[in-house]
């Protein structure tokens, strides 16, 4: 409703009317606005914003409404809007800008912010310099607790965190860490070092954005320290910088399950041949390794022409077998993920899932057997067959779907790769094979 009432008052280019009605609302329900509006309606809405506003709310937008409104304003009104972000947004926005936006910005800007934003532009994809801020406010050990305070209220508006400052020596290595609580309450006349607490939890550059979110849920941190290979503080990165990070790794581990490529961009805004073309390559993939489930089928198409019943339970033996190393890898990828299993761990991993195979299985086989001889009227042997086929496969694919997350980790390989329709297509695989094998012996049915 308000969308439709704000949409009207840009119709009818009452633009004081539409300035008075959002002038305190939020800047991010402002942008959430901006982006349910038409390209030309929310470049006008955005101009209208006020100068101390426009910057907070253009940090929210998605980078295609940035990029439209980038190119429709002059140099000047761009400049305004880039100078009053903080420095990690502005990093994150030239990131996605087209290289006639990112040159503009660069000529406009100083020698010394140049050489800044290029160095943060090199920075690995993902990695901790790539998330950080260099806003910050840094103290030395010498000063007193008045002094600090006194800095903290010159710039502490300019920065993105002041609940923590970070202590450094004269060549800008890391000491200590300070809060501003422990500042406010100890007395003005101490010295820094005295209240400074010396095990800091860093992060260097080059680390992935994944170690650097493990770092942040292991220890409850706002924020984290970035320092080069000279432990150099460089940097910080802030929790809502992390959070934005953990939601584009999670939503790349979610399309690698379901068995696609990542996409950076909205499912909405992503064309249909974007999408299909994302799609098309895995499916391709797939498609042709089920062919050796066909393959193997074929082999013992000899067998099932002397026991046709066998044929039914070849789709039960697949499905169940693909859905538990389903299951298993989806467990071991998100222990992965938290750090609660290691390369180490890949041998304590096959031991458990055996054992949760063992309990599955007895209950799953029981179950499996009864339907198929007392329901189902099939001879004791082929029940019994099936019911050993399925117990062995749920046992070969659950030590499978464990084990492979953890070696495509050993070989640098995200592991939700191995995720979802790969693990029951390796799975399907070693069913129908153990499921020939056993019923061509417990059958005496010549291959």
């Amino acid at each position: 409703m308000v969308v439709e009432e704000l949409e009207k008052l840009l119709e009818e280019k009452k633009y004081i009317d539409f300035r008075r009605k959002i002038q305190d609302m939020p800047p991010q329900d402002i942008a959430e606005l901006l982006e349910e509006l038409e390209s030309t309606q929310a470049i006008i809405a955005f101009r209208l914003l006020p100068k101390e506003k426009a910057a907070d709310v253009f940090s929210y937008l998605s980078s295609e409404l940035q990029a439209e409104i980038s190119l429709a304003i002059d140099d000047k009104k761009l400049m305004e809007i880039i100078d009053d972000l903080f420095f990690d947004d502005k990093i994150d926005f030239l990131e996605e800008m087209p290289a006639n936006v990112v040159s503009r910005i660069l000529k406009n800007s100083t020698e010394a912010e140049r050489k800044l934003i290029n160095q943060f532009l090199k920075y690995p994809p993902n990695s901790a310099g790539s998330l950080m801020t260099i806003e910050f406010i840094d103290l030395k050990k010498e000063r007193t607790v008045q002094e600090a305070l006194d800095k903290i209220r010159i710039e502490g508006q300019d920065v993105e965190m002041v609940y923590n400052c970070y202590v450094t020596d004269s060549k800008r290595k890391l000491e200590g860490i300070v809060s501003l609580k422990e500042l406010v309450l100890a007395p003005p006349n101490a010295k820094v070092e005295d209240i400074m607490r010396k095990d800091v939890i860093y992060v260097n550059t080059h680390d992935d954005q994944e170690t650097v979110a493990q770092i942040f849920r292991k220890y409850d941190l706002i924020a984290v320290p970035v320092v080069d290979s000279e432990k150099r503080l460089v940097g910080i990165i802030t929790v809502d910088d992390i959070l934005d990070a953990i939601e584009e790794e999670t939503t790349e581990d979610i399309h690698h399950i379901g068995g696609m490529s990542p996409s950076d961009k909205p499912y909405l805004s992503s064309s249909p041949f974007t999408l299909a073309r994302k799609r098309f390559w895995w499916l391709l993939i797939l498609m042709i390794s089920g062919t050796i489930s066909a393959s193997i089928i074929s082999k013992y198409e000899a067998t099932l022409q002397q026991v046709v019943g066998l044929i039914a339970f070849i789709p039960i033996l697949m499905d169940t077998a693909g859905n538990a190393g389903s299951q298993s890898s989806t467990m071991i990828i998100r222990s992965l993920t938290l750090g609660e299993v290691k390369l180490k761990d890949i041998f304590k991993v096959i031991w458990k899932e055996l054992q949760i195979s063992i309990i599955i299985v007895i209950g799953l086989a029981t179950i499996n057997f009864l339907k198929i001889h007392f329901l189902e009227s099939y001879p004791v042997e082929i029940a019994f067959t099936v019911s050993i086929a399925l117990m062995s496969a749920v046992c070969v694919a659950n030590v499978i779907g464990g084990a492979l997350p953890i070696i495509a980790q050993l070989f640098h390989i995200d592991p939700t790769v191995m995720a979802g329709p790969i693990i029951t297509t390796i799975a399907d695989a070693a069913s129908l094979t153990i499921y020939f094998a056993l019923a061509t012996h417990l059958l005496n049915i010549s291959a």
